[in-house]
Protein backbone atom coordinates (compact mmCIF):
# COMPACT_ATOMS: atom_id res chain seq x y z
CA UNK A 1 0.00 0.00 0.00
CA UNK A 2 1.40 3.31 -1.04
CA UNK A 3 0.62 6.27 0.87
CA UNK A 4 0.04 10.09 -0.65
CA UNK A 5 0.57 13.30 1.33
CA UNK A 6 -1.31 15.89 -0.24
CA UNK A 7 0.45 19.70 0.59
CA UNK A 8 -1.44 21.81 -1.36
CA UNK A 9 -3.72 24.99 -0.78
CA UNK A 10 -6.08 23.16 -3.01
CA UNK A 11 -5.67 19.78 -0.82
CA UNK A 12 -9.36 19.07 -1.42
CA UNK A 13 -9.95 19.47 -4.41
CA UNK A 14 -7.16 17.27 -5.55
CA UNK A 15 -8.07 14.61 -2.65
CA UNK A 16 -11.60 14.41 -4.55
CA UNK A 17 -9.98 13.87 -7.88
CA UNK A 18 -7.62 11.36 -6.84
CA UNK A 19 -10.57 9.59 -4.86
CA UNK A 20 -13.09 9.42 -8.00
CA UNK A 21 -10.20 7.47 -10.35
CA UNK A 22 -9.56 4.48 -7.19
CA UNK A 23 -6.35 4.20 -7.82
CA UNK A 24 -5.09 0.70 -6.52
CA UNK A 25 -2.82 0.18 -3.37
CA UNK A 26 -3.23 4.25 -2.89
CA UNK A 27 -4.35 5.57 0.45
CA UNK A 28 -4.46 9.48 0.94
CA UNK A 29 -2.76 10.14 5.15
CA UNK A 30 -2.72 13.21 7.15
CA UNK A 31 0.93 12.75 8.18
CA UNK A 32 4.62 12.89 7.41
CA UNK A 33 4.27 9.18 7.19
CA UNK A 34 3.53 8.81 3.51
CA UNK A 35 6.36 7.07 0.32
CA UNK A 36 4.59 9.31 -2.58
CA UNK A 37 3.60 13.71 -1.86
CA UNK A 38 1.67 15.91 -4.63
CA UNK A 39 1.73 19.86 -3.75
CA UNK A 40 3.55 23.18 -4.09
CA UNK A 41 7.49 22.95 -3.97
CA UNK A 42 7.10 26.20 -1.20
CA UNK A 43 4.64 24.30 1.20
CA UNK A 44 6.92 20.53 0.45
CA UNK A 45 10.02 21.90 0.93
CA UNK A 46 9.79 22.72 4.41
CA UNK A 47 8.70 19.52 5.06
CA UNK A 48 10.90 16.80 2.98
CA UNK A 49 13.32 16.72 5.70
CA UNK A 50 10.30 15.00 7.81
CA UNK A 51 9.00 12.65 5.72
CA UNK A 52 11.92 9.80 6.36
CA UNK A 53 9.71 7.16 3.70
CA UNK A 54 9.82 9.48 0.90
CA UNK A 55 10.45 8.03 -2.69
CA UNK A 56 8.51 10.11 -4.72
CA UNK A 57 7.04 13.81 -4.94
CA UNK A 58 5.15 15.27 -7.60
CA UNK A 59 5.16 18.86 -8.12
CA UNK A 60 2.02 20.62 -9.02
CA UNK A 61 3.98 23.35 -10.10
CA UNK A 62 6.37 23.70 -13.58
CA UNK A 63 9.16 25.33 -11.94
CA UNK A 64 10.06 23.35 -8.22
CA UNK A 65 13.14 25.92 -7.45
CA UNK A 66 12.13 25.78 -3.50
CA UNK A 67 13.14 21.81 -3.62
CA UNK A 68 15.98 22.64 -5.78
CA UNK A 69 17.88 24.32 -2.29
CA UNK A 70 21.30 22.30 -2.01
CA UNK A 71 20.63 21.67 1.93
CA UNK A 72 17.81 19.57 0.84
CA UNK A 73 17.55 15.91 0.69
CA UNK A 74 17.25 15.13 -2.94
CA UNK A 75 17.24 10.68 -2.29
CA UNK A 76 13.89 10.91 -3.81
CA UNK A 77 12.11 11.28 -7.59
CA UNK A 78 10.54 14.23 -8.33
CA UNK A 79 8.65 15.57 -11.24
CA UNK A 80 7.20 18.41 -12.01
CA UNK A 81 3.94 19.53 -14.19
CA UNK A 82 4.17 19.69 -17.89
CA UNK A 83 2.45 19.72 -21.00
CA UNK A 84 -0.55 21.13 -19.24
CA UNK A 85 0.35 25.31 -19.06
CA UNK A 86 0.49 25.76 -23.02
CA UNK A 87 -3.22 27.21 -23.46
CA UNK A 88 -3.15 29.24 -20.73
CA UNK A 89 0.46 30.46 -22.00
CA UNK A 90 -1.26 30.83 -25.16
CA UNK A 91 -4.45 33.14 -23.76
CA UNK A 92 -1.73 35.19 -21.64
CA UNK A 93 0.59 36.28 -24.54
CA UNK A 94 -1.55 36.25 -27.53
CA UNK A 95 -4.06 38.34 -25.47
CA UNK A 96 -1.29 41.37 -24.81
CA UNK A 97 0.08 41.12 -28.29
CA UNK A 98 -3.42 41.65 -29.68
CA UNK A 99 -4.20 44.28 -27.01
CA UNK A 100 -0.86 45.99 -28.67
CA UNK A 101 -0.86 45.24 -32.36
CA UNK A 102 -5.53 46.24 -32.15
CA UNK A 103 -4.34 49.33 -29.66
CA UNK A 104 -6.97 48.59 -26.70
CA UNK A 105 -5.52 50.13 -24.40
CA UNK A 106 -5.26 53.62 -26.42
CA UNK A 107 -8.56 53.02 -27.88
CA UNK A 108 -10.43 52.39 -24.92
CA UNK A 109 -8.47 55.90 -23.07
CA UNK A 110 -9.96 57.69 -26.69
CA UNK A 111 -13.34 56.42 -25.42
CA UNK A 112 -12.78 57.77 -22.20
CA UNK A 113 -12.52 61.16 -23.32
CA UNK A 114 -14.93 61.02 -25.83
CA UNK A 115 -12.41 61.33 -28.77
CA UNK A 116 -12.59 59.40 -31.70
CA UNK A 117 -8.87 57.80 -32.44
CA UNK A 118 -9.05 56.30 -36.18
CA UNK A 119 -5.68 55.34 -35.96
CA UNK A 120 -4.94 52.47 -37.60
CA UNK A 121 -4.35 49.41 -35.65
CA UNK A 122 -1.42 46.67 -36.42
CA UNK A 123 -1.87 43.30 -37.43
CA UNK A 124 0.48 40.17 -35.68
CA UNK A 125 0.76 38.86 -39.43
CA UNK A 126 4.13 38.63 -40.60
CA UNK A 127 5.39 39.68 -37.27
CA UNK A 128 8.79 38.18 -35.59
CA UNK A 129 8.56 36.59 -32.47
CA UNK A 130 11.58 35.10 -30.46
CA UNK A 131 10.69 32.68 -27.70
CA UNK A 132 13.78 32.44 -25.05
CA UNK A 133 12.91 28.45 -24.99
CA UNK A 134 11.24 26.14 -26.29
CA UNK A 135 10.23 23.96 -23.98
CA UNK A 136 6.54 22.53 -24.00
CA UNK A 137 5.01 26.16 -23.58
CA UNK A 138 7.28 27.48 -26.21
CA UNK A 139 6.46 24.95 -28.55
CA UNK A 140 2.40 25.68 -27.72
CA UNK A 141 3.11 29.93 -28.09
CA UNK A 142 5.22 28.87 -31.17
CA UNK A 143 1.72 26.89 -32.55
CA UNK A 144 -0.48 29.57 -31.62
CA UNK A 145 2.09 32.14 -33.45
CA UNK A 146 1.68 30.43 -36.70
CA UNK A 147 -1.79 30.48 -36.56
CA UNK A 148 -1.42 34.13 -36.73
CA UNK A 149 0.91 33.80 -39.40
CA UNK A 150 4.00 35.07 -37.45
CA UNK A 151 7.60 33.83 -37.81
CA UNK A 152 8.69 31.94 -35.13
CA UNK A 153 12.52 32.23 -33.68
CA UNK A 154 13.61 29.96 -31.12
CA UNK A 155 16.27 30.08 -28.55
CA UNK A 156 17.16 27.29 -26.78
CA UNK A 157 20.33 25.22 -25.26
CA UNK A 158 20.63 22.73 -28.30
CA UNK A 159 17.02 20.92 -28.92
CA UNK A 160 15.66 21.56 -32.07
CA UNK A 161 12.10 19.47 -31.48
CA UNK A 162 9.41 21.78 -32.77
CA UNK A 163 8.82 22.19 -36.45
CA UNK A 164 6.73 25.27 -35.87
CA UNK A 165 9.97 27.44 -35.01
CA UNK A 166 11.26 28.88 -38.78
CA UNK A 167 14.93 29.56 -37.28
CA UNK A 168 16.85 28.16 -34.03
CA UNK A 169 19.44 29.80 -32.12
CA UNK A 170 21.93 28.10 -29.31
CA UNK A 171 24.76 28.94 -26.98
CA UNK A 172 26.81 32.78 -28.60
CA UNK A 173 24.06 33.15 -31.04
CA UNK A 174 22.01 34.91 -28.80
CA UNK A 175 22.36 38.32 -30.28
CA UNK A 176 21.97 37.08 -33.43
CA UNK A 177 18.56 35.67 -31.98
CA UNK A 178 17.08 38.91 -30.55
CA UNK A 179 17.54 41.14 -34.03
CA UNK A 180 14.37 42.17 -35.75
CA UNK A 181 12.01 40.86 -33.25
CA UNK A 182 8.78 42.69 -32.97
CA UNK A 183 8.39 40.29 -29.41
CA UNK A 184 10.37 38.63 -26.96
CA UNK A 185 8.91 36.40 -24.86
CA UNK A 186 11.31 34.45 -22.63
CA UNK A 187 10.02 30.71 -21.03
CA UNK A 188 12.90 29.58 -19.73
CA UNK A 189 13.67 27.43 -16.57
CA UNK A 190 15.40 29.12 -13.96
CA UNK A 191 18.84 27.36 -13.83
CA UNK A 192 22.28 28.73 -13.40
CA UNK A 193 22.40 29.26 -17.10
CA UNK A 194 19.44 31.25 -17.64
CA UNK A 195 19.99 33.46 -14.84
CA UNK A 196 19.65 37.11 -15.79
CA UNK A 197 19.71 36.02 -19.67
CA UNK A 198 17.83 38.68 -20.44
CA UNK A 199 20.60 41.96 -19.95
CA UNK A 200 21.36 44.71 -21.07
CA UNK A 201 23.11 43.26 -24.05
CA UNK A 202 20.04 41.12 -25.03
CA UNK A 203 17.63 44.48 -24.82
CA UNK A 204 20.18 46.48 -26.71
CA UNK A 205 19.64 43.95 -29.72
CA UNK A 206 15.98 44.45 -29.75
CA UNK A 207 14.48 47.39 -32.28
CA UNK A 208 13.03 49.63 -30.55
CA UNK A 209 9.79 48.62 -31.05
CA UNK A 210 10.05 45.14 -30.00
CA UNK A 211 7.73 44.49 -26.84
CA UNK A 212 9.31 42.00 -23.99
CA UNK A 213 7.18 39.57 -22.53
CA UNK A 214 7.74 37.40 -19.11
CA UNK A 215 5.63 35.03 -17.86
CA UNK A 216 8.49 32.37 -16.87
CA UNK A 217 11.28 32.55 -14.39
CA UNK A 218 11.95 36.48 -12.52
CA UNK A 219 15.41 35.80 -12.23
CA UNK A 220 15.69 35.61 -16.25
CA UNK A 221 15.77 39.03 -16.41
CA UNK A 222 18.00 41.67 -15.37
CA UNK A 223 15.47 43.97 -14.22
CA UNK A 224 17.90 46.98 -13.91
CA UNK A 225 18.70 46.42 -17.25
CA UNK A 226 15.11 45.97 -18.34
CA UNK A 227 13.83 49.64 -16.36
CA UNK A 228 16.61 51.37 -18.33
CA UNK A 229 15.74 49.97 -21.64
CA UNK A 230 11.92 50.90 -20.99
CA UNK A 231 12.85 54.28 -19.45
CA UNK A 232 15.07 55.19 -22.11
CA UNK A 233 12.57 54.15 -24.64
CA UNK A 234 14.88 52.08 -26.03
CA UNK A 235 11.86 49.55 -25.86
CA UNK A 236 8.30 49.85 -26.59
CA UNK A 237 6.82 47.80 -23.86
CA UNK A 238 6.84 44.79 -21.23
CA UNK A 239 4.04 42.71 -19.59
CA UNK A 240 5.61 41.27 -16.77
CA UNK A 241 4.09 38.45 -14.91
CA UNK A 242 7.37 37.31 -12.58
CA UNK A 243 9.97 39.01 -10.64
CA UNK A 244 12.99 38.46 -8.89
CA UNK A 245 11.14 39.03 -5.66
CA UNK A 246 7.77 38.25 -5.03
CA UNK A 247 5.55 39.56 -4.20
CA UNK A 248 7.10 42.81 -6.05
CA UNK A 249 8.23 45.12 -3.11
CA UNK A 250 6.21 48.60 -3.40
CA UNK A 251 9.73 50.87 -3.72
CA UNK A 252 10.96 48.74 -6.89
CA UNK A 253 11.79 50.76 -9.93
CA UNK A 254 9.06 48.97 -11.94
CA UNK A 255 6.09 49.81 -10.42
CA UNK A 256 7.18 53.35 -11.70
CA UNK A 257 8.69 52.15 -15.32
CA UNK A 258 6.76 53.87 -18.12
CA UNK A 259 5.17 51.20 -20.56
CA UNK A 260 5.14 48.09 -18.45
CA UNK A 261 2.05 45.94 -17.70
CA UNK A 262 2.49 43.72 -14.17
CA UNK A 263 0.19 41.17 -13.71
CA UNK A 264 1.52 39.27 -10.44
CA UNK A 265 2.20 35.87 -11.37
CA UNK A 266 -1.47 35.25 -12.96
CA UNK A 267 -0.14 34.01 -16.39
CA UNK A 268 -1.06 30.14 -15.90
CA UNK A 269 -2.45 29.30 -12.86
CA UNK A 270 -2.37 25.52 -11.42
CA UNK A 271 -5.80 24.00 -11.56
CA UNK A 272 -6.12 20.93 -9.83
CA UNK A 273 -8.37 19.38 -12.72
CA UNK A 274 -5.62 19.92 -15.14
CA UNK A 275 -2.37 18.90 -12.60
CA UNK A 276 -4.36 16.01 -11.23
CA UNK A 277 -4.32 14.04 -14.39
CA UNK A 278 -0.81 14.43 -14.11
CA UNK A 279 -0.40 13.06 -11.20
CA UNK A 280 -2.81 9.66 -11.76
CA UNK A 281 -0.88 8.81 -14.92
CA UNK A 282 2.31 9.15 -12.87
CA UNK A 283 0.97 6.84 -9.98
CA UNK A 284 -0.22 4.05 -12.35
CA UNK A 285 3.68 4.27 -13.78
CA UNK A 286 4.95 4.10 -10.24
CA UNK A 287 2.66 1.85 -9.15
CA UNK A 288 3.90 -0.72 -11.80
CA UNK A 289 7.49 0.53 -11.65
CA UNK A 290 7.46 2.16 -14.79
CA UNK A 291 9.63 5.59 -15.39
CA UNK A 292 7.52 8.30 -14.30
CA UNK A 293 7.14 11.59 -16.65
CA UNK A 294 8.41 14.65 -16.04
CA UNK A 295 11.15 13.57 -14.18
CA UNK A 296 12.99 16.80 -12.80
CA UNK A 297 17.16 16.59 -12.68
CA UNK A 298 18.08 18.04 -9.39
CA UNK A 299 21.30 19.44 -10.63
CA UNK A 300 19.79 20.89 -14.13
CA UNK A 301 16.72 22.44 -12.62
CA UNK A 302 14.05 21.28 -14.29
Amino acid sequence: MHRLLILSRHADAYRRLIDAERLPDLEIVPSDDCDVALGEPSLIAPAIGRLSSITWVQSTWAGVEPLLDPALRRDYVLTNARGVFGGLMSEYVFGYLLAHERMIFRKHAAQREGRWDAAPPGTLKGKQIGLLGVGSIGAALARTAKHFGMRVKGYTRSSEGCADVDEYFHGAERIAFARDLDYLVCIVPNTSGTRRLVDAELLAALPPRAVFVNPGRGAAVDESALADALQSRRLACAVLDVFQQEPLPPDHVLWRTPNVLITSHTAALSAPEDIAPVFIDNYRRFAAGQPLRHRVDFEAGY
